[in-house]
């Protein structure tokens, strides 16, 4: 397939777009997210065609590449019941209070999954994790400068998954060994790991502030 009239890497950014809905309906209404199937005009050949097509509603999540000055990542291990698997994973939440900042829900993920607090906040990376099904979009962080807080001033109360998630400390290079083995396959914690390792290379200068702007 041959590359669109006129483009060129420069051209290789994502941006908003949305094509005509002629009826919305909701299928299904959960705890976290919901099912709306939309008919979407599209294009055909010889002019357009409306399909339908399901969308899962997400409030969006965040993640946290948590790097201390040993140049360590912060895994911890969760219970994960859809995919049958304990996974080490990096800390993550979602964004479930309307209006909240993502840095903010970030920070308090940090303490209530993981027990620190970071000094220093960047973006590293803003993905979109099943754009054919689903709204959610994700914004990964990374932390550092961390500090340890103590349990009793934390103030709240791990249940069900999060009820007993050890921590672990990985050097980056071997979190990247893990990732690229098949040893860590959970998303937020691979792009994270992979990301921060990039971004270590010019010693993180490109990475983006933390209340950068979402695309």
């Amino acid at each position: 397939m041959s590359a669109g009239p006129g483009l060129g890497p420069g051209d290789v950014r994502d941006v908003p777009e949305r094509w005509p809905v002629e009826e919305s309906s909701t299928e299904f209404a959960g705890r976290v997210f919901s099912v709306r199937r939309d008919r979407v005009e599209m294009p055909s050949a010889g002019g357009t065609e409306v399909v339908a097509r399901d969308v899962i509603e997400h409030p969006g999540s965040v993640g946290i590449l948590a790097l201390d000055d040993r140049d360590r990542v912060l895994l911890l291990r969760q219970y994960r019941h859809a995919a049958g698997h304990l996974l080490w994973e990096a800390p993550a939440g979602l964004r479930d209070v309307a209006g909240e900042p993502p840095h903010e829900v970030a920070e308090r993920e940090l303490l209530e999954e993981a027990g620190y607090r970071a000094g220093r906040w960047d973006t590293l990376i803003d993905v979109l994790p099943s754009p054919g099904m689903s709204d959610e979009r994700i914004r990964v962080f990374l932390a550092r400068d961390l500090t340890e807080v103590p349990e009793a001033e934390i103030g709240f109360v791990r249940v069900h998954e999060e009820a007993d998630m050890p921590i672990v400390w990985v050097p980056l290079d071997e979190a990247v060994r893990k990732v690229l083995a098949g040893e860590i396959r959970n998303m937020i914690a691979s792009i994270g790991v992979l990301a921060a390792h990039a971004a270590r290379a010019d010693g993180f200068r490109g990475l983006r502030p933390a209340d950068a702007p979402e695309g």
